[in-house]
């Protein structure tokens, strides 16, 4: 059972259904990819979640119960529309965030100096956030969030912003609140991050749930028995009733081939018939399919 789940959740707005029976179960410790297209009902989930919104029917658990008010002072929630307020200090307005979050005056201090010596942004704390570029304040915002040591983290696209360098940093963070024994949504377009850091994806599309489970298990499902073969030697042969080859480019002597198995439990057949036809081999690996290719492959269908 997961730390968050979620029934046939449904919502409209007048005649506009935002969810349709939505069920998820979100697991405790891990990262929960939230995925889908603009306006397939990511956000009215997020929202439901936090009881920002009520839903019209179904129900969410959190714990193995109804959620409550009480249990939203657990979740950091990072939206992504962000807010601060331009005319504050930076370190006056975190405070202010972080003892809404019950946190006392203290406490969040000592708390928000250990965040803004770890981002190396001291420096700001009497700056007006008015004065800070996106990215500056975006960072601010994530301490924020996660200052008061939440169990579940809800981020809504928590890299836009930010540079190459900066989104890497964020990303070593969220592992590392993984690794201290949080739960993340995370909700995201970035497919190339939902590989490297969600265990688990639910993908939404049209107010409906259209695939949800492990991002591993899913990207094998999707596969189609190809692999990639590197190897130095004469031109490899097909082998009838065990691959066929797809495609062979030379560079130098070293061939870099993809092959096609005829079953997924051949991979040591190919591999033996392969070394039999005298060739060396550098390299042979599974083909599997980015989350990217998925995304689009499903949204495209339900088109």
């Amino acid at each position: 059972m997961g730390l968050i789940q979620c029934k046939n959740v449904s919502k409209s707005f007048g005649e506009k259904v935002a969810l349709d029976k939505v069920s998820v179960d979100i697991p405790e410790g891990k990262i929960f990819g939230l995925l889908g297209p603009n306006g397939a009902g990511k956000t009215t989930l997020i929202r439901i979640i936090n009881r920002i919104t009520i839903p019209n029917g179904g129900e969410v658990l959190f714990d193995g119960r109804p959620i409550t008010q009480d249990d939203v002072e657990k979740i950091g929630y990072l939206p992504e529309e962000r807010g601060l307020y331009r005319k504050m200090k930076v370190g006056e307005q975190a405070m202010y965030f972080a003892q809404l979050k019950g946190m006392s005056s203290r406490e969040a201090a000592q708390e928000l100096k250990k965040w803004f010596v770890r981002f190396g942004i001291e420096s700001w704390w009497n700056k007006k956030v008015e004065e800070l570029s996106k990215g500056m304040a975006q960072k601010v915002q994530f301490i924020t969030t996660v200052v008061h040591k939440p169990s579940l983290l809800i981020l809504d696209e928590p890299f836009s912003g930010f540079d190459p360098v900066n989104a890497q940093v964020i990303r070593e963070e969220i592992l590392r609140l993984k690794a201290e024994g949080a739960t993340i949504i995370l909700s995201t377009h970035n497919m190339e991050s939902v590989e490297e850091l969600c265990d688990n994806i639910a993908l939404i599309n049209k107010s409906r749930v259209v695939i949800t489970g492990g991002v591993d298990e899913i990207r094998h499902q999707y596969g189609n028995n190809n692999v990639e073969l590197i190897y130095t030697g004469s031109l490899i042969s097909p082998v009838t009733g065990v691959f066929s080859v797809l495609s062979d480019q030379d560079d130098a002597g070293r061939h870099t081939a993809v092959l096609a198995l005829d079953s997924a439990n051949d991979s040591n057949n190919a591999l033996k018939e392969i070394i039999a036809q005298g060739v060396i081999v550098n390299s042979f690996k599974e083909l599997v399919p980015r989350m990217n290719d998925i995304f689009i492959k499903l949204v495209t269908e339900e088109e």
